[in-house]
This record gives structure tokens, C-alpha cells and sequence, in this order.
């Protein structure tokens, strides 16, 4: 190998390690610091915004579980005013954050992509320039030489210079790897990104909702507490009659159950609608060693969930219906409702909602986020109610109802022996 070629190689691999150590990473690395400084300042601000949120709730549990007045129901509505409000800055600390570490990783992979591209240029230019002027076979090199010292320097030039390719090789490997982790967690922190604007959105709606429920009540009762305690004995007597009615008639459907097509009992099929899971009321009534929505007793699970809390599908499937029945009559069914039937031969409808994310027809995954938990229809406060069917055993109807003015409505509705009880599919608590 010549000399001349030798030096030209040394001098590029001289180079090459200047772009794995060049100063202006130094810049990256500042813009990188002030970048993380500013995400753990938004951390800090979520702890505080979170425990903000915790005493709102508090004081919403508090003014529920007292009588049911229109003074505690007002109050109850301003805390959770104040509690989405909260909720809201929360998401939108969520979204900084997100976007901060978007960047954050946008910029190390901007960096670690522009050493690639310079070492790959320059390794390949100075294999190019060996080609050109390695004209010599090396035995011949080593025959031309007078001084065999010289020749055996000149080798041991080589490999070193060799040993040191590789290791930039072994370098640009290494960075490659790097970039395809900072990739995936930049699309992992993409759609974290998404979620919280879907879920921001969300938030705005349910606050809209909380403002004008207030406002409807303080105009209905005139602020008057007389007007309030008639217009919740007329709901509970309409939902007593609702209920009846829909039992009656989903006592007279006829439904054989077929085993094979759904999961056995004890089959853990579904994961937890929310993220803390406190069961407020279980299933139908104990028969012998199962529980049975045989006498129009309770036909799910409730799930305490203050206004807000997200609700995620149990498992994948497909939105079979959404609905709200306080629209046809207030406070007297599930209010907004969704239906999602399960890969799994399994249905579930999820009620008392203050919002709805999914349409009908739409496929969702375990995990994604549906609607959010409310006090819509018939409910002495916030909750989720979860009703599990198979699914061949439920749809939604249209029925006209004669306990509501002659309304109709449009709900989920199934033979009273399809009911099944939920918690044979949930994980053990």
C-alpha cells in the first residue's frame, strides 16, 4: 500500500472521529438540557394541578353523599366544574410535555442521523481513493522495498488503520440502533400526543355540558327547593316505570344461550374500563353459587368513576350503537350509553356517560379510550355502569314507551337470561 494513500487514510479517519465528537453537539446538548428543564417544570405543575383536582373531587363525593337538595346538587356541580376545569390544565401540561419530548427526540435524531450521513460519506470517499491509488499489490510493495523494516511499518499502518474502520463502522452501527429507538419512541409520544388532544376536546365538551346542566336546573326550579324535590319524585317515579316496562318486555324474549360461542366463567376476557377500579354495586342477585339478573334486580356492575374519568374498551370489538336516552326522557335510563360487541363473543354497554368518543360502526382495541364517565340518566351521582351480554343476545331498539309520554327510545335491549355477570371475565381484585 503507498505511503501516500496511508496518510490520506489516516487523515480521513483523523476527520471521521471529529464528527462523533465535533463541538457543535455542543449546542444539541444545551437545546437538549433547556428542553428537559422545561418538561420536569410541567411535571411539577401536573403534581400540583393533580392534587388540586383530589380536593375538588372531595368535596363533589362530599355534596353527593348528602341528601339530595337542589343546594348540594348546585355545589355538587360548581366542584365539578372546578374539577374538569382542573382536569383540562392537566391535559393541557400533558400535551406541553408530549410535545416538548417530541422535540427533544426529533433533535437527537436529527443529530444522529447528519453523523451518519457525514461518516458514511467520508468512509466511502476514502475507500474510493485507496481503489484509485492501490494500483500495487501488496507483495509486490513488499518485494520493491530495500528497507524491510519500512515495508513491515507500513503494514502495521494498515491494519491499525483497518482496526480503526471497523470500529467507526461498529460506531455507525451503534448510531443506527440509537435512531431506530429514538424513532420508536418519538411515534410512541405521537400518539400519546393525539390522545390528549382527543381527550382535551373531550374535557371542553363535558365542561360545556356541566355548565349548561346548572343552568338548566337553577332555570327549571327558579332556585326554588320545592320545584326541585317535585321534579325528583316525578324522575323516580318515570324511571320506576321505565324499568318495569323494559323488564316486562325483556322478560318476554326468548334467548338460548349457546356456551361455545362465548368465553367460560373465570375466563379473564377484559381488562378494567378505568384505570382505578373501585366497585360501587355488583351484579343482579346471589342464586345458589352465581349471580342472576332474573327478578329486575341490578343487571351489571357500577364502577365508581368521578365526571371525566376516561372509559376504555374491555377488549377489541366494534361499536354496535351509541345513544342517549336523556334526550327522549331526563334521568330516567342509562342517559348517554355506548354498545360495543367484542371479538370475543362477548357485549358490553357502558351508561351514565358525559361524553361519547366512537361512532357506531367504528372498530376499537383493548385499551382505547370510548367516552368518559358522567351522571347522565338515572344516577344519584357520578358512576359507570357496565352490562355484559353475549353477543348475539342483545341490539339496539327503538321502543316507543308508555311510562314516558308516549316517547320512544333508543337503547340496548336484551332477554332478561342474557344478562350475565361481569365480573366472571374481569381480573381478580
Amino acid at each position: 500500500m503507498k505511503i501516500k494513500s496511508i496518510f490520506k487514510f489516516m487523515f480521513v479517519c483523523m476527520v471521521l472521529g471529529l464528527f462523533f465528537t465535533s463541538s457543535p453537539q455542543l449546542t444539541n446538548a444545551t437545546e437538549a438540557e433547556d428542553l428537559q428543564e422545561k418538561i420536569e417544570e410541567r411535571n411539577a405543575n401536573i403534581k400540583e394541578l393533580e392534587a388540586e383536582i383530589k380536593k375538588y373531587q372531595a368535596e363533589a363525593d362530599k355534596t353527593s353523599a348528602t341528601a339530595m337538595t337542589l343546594a348540594s346538587t348546585i355545589k355538587s356541580l360548581q366542584s365539578t366544574g372546578k374539577k374538569l376545569d382542573t382536569d383540562i390544565k392537566l391535559t393541557q401540561n400533558k400535551i406541553s410535555i408530549a410535545s416538548l419530548t417530541i422535540k427533544k427526540l426529533s433533535g437527537d435524531i436529527s443529530d444522529k442521523q447528519e453523523r451518519i450521513n457525514k461518516s458514511q460519506k467520508a468512509i466511502s470517499e476514502q475507500l474510493r481513493i485507496m481503489n484509485e491509488n492501490d494500483a500495487t499489490p501488496i507483495i509486490q510493495e513488499f518485494l520493491s522495498k530495500k528497507n524491510i523494516s519500512d515495508t513491515w511499518n507500513n503494514i502495521w499502518q494498515l491494519i491499525n488503520l483497518q482496526t480503526r474502520l471497523r470500529g467507526h463502522i461498529a460506531d455507525l452501527n451503534g448510531t443506527k440502533i440509537e435512531l431506530e429507538v429514538d424513532k420508536k419512541e418519538t411515534e410512541v409520544k405521537k400518539n400519546d400526543l393525539k390522545e390528549f388532544s382527543d381527550t382535551l376536546v373531550d374535557q371542553k365538551k363535558i365542561i360545556a355540558a356541566n355548565t349548561s346542566e346548572k343552568n338548566t336546573l337553577l332555570s327549571e326550579t327558579k332556585n326554588q327547593e320545592a320545584i326541585f324535590q317535585a321534579q325528583v319524585k316525578q324522575r323516580l317515579a318515570e324511571k320506576a316505570a321505565l324499568e318495569k316496562e323494559i323488564f316486562e318486555y325483556e322478560s318476554k324474549l326468548k334467548y338460548i344461550l349457546d356456551p361455545s360461542k362465548i368465553p367460560s366463567d373465570g375466563s379473564v376476557v377484559f381488562s378494567w374500563p378505568t384505570d382505578s377500579v373501585y366497585i360501587t354495586q355488583q351484579f343482579g342477585i346471589t342464586n345458589a353459587s352465581k349471580r342472576l339478573y332474573t327478578s329486575g334486580s341490578h343487571n351489571g356492575t357500577d364502577f365508581r368513576a368521578p365526571v371525566g374519568t376516561p372509559i376504555r374498551a374491555l377488549a377489541d370489538g366494534t361499536v354496535s350503537g351509541a345513544g342517549d336516552t336523556d334526550l327522549t326522557c331526563k334521568k330516567t335510563s342509562f342517559g348517554k350509553w355506548i354498545l360495543v360487541k367484542h371479538d370475543n363473543g362477548l357485549a358490553a354497554t357502558f351508561g351514565h356517560l358525559s361524553a361519547i368518543s366512537v361512532k357506531e360502526g367504528q372498530k376499537v382495541k383493548l385499551g382505547d379510550i370510548i367516552g368518559y364517565s358522567g351522571s347522565t340518566g338515572y344516577s344519584t351521582g357520578p358512576h359507570l355502569h357496565i352490562s355484559v351480554y353475549p353477543n348475539d343476545a342483545v341490539n339496539p331498539q327503538y321502543r316507543a314507551s308508555a311510562s314516558c309520554a308516549g316517547k320512544t327510545f333508543y337503547m340496548p335491549i336484551a332477554a332478561t337470561n342474557a344478562y350475565l355477570d361481569p365480573m366472571q371475565y374481569f381480573p381478580k381484585l
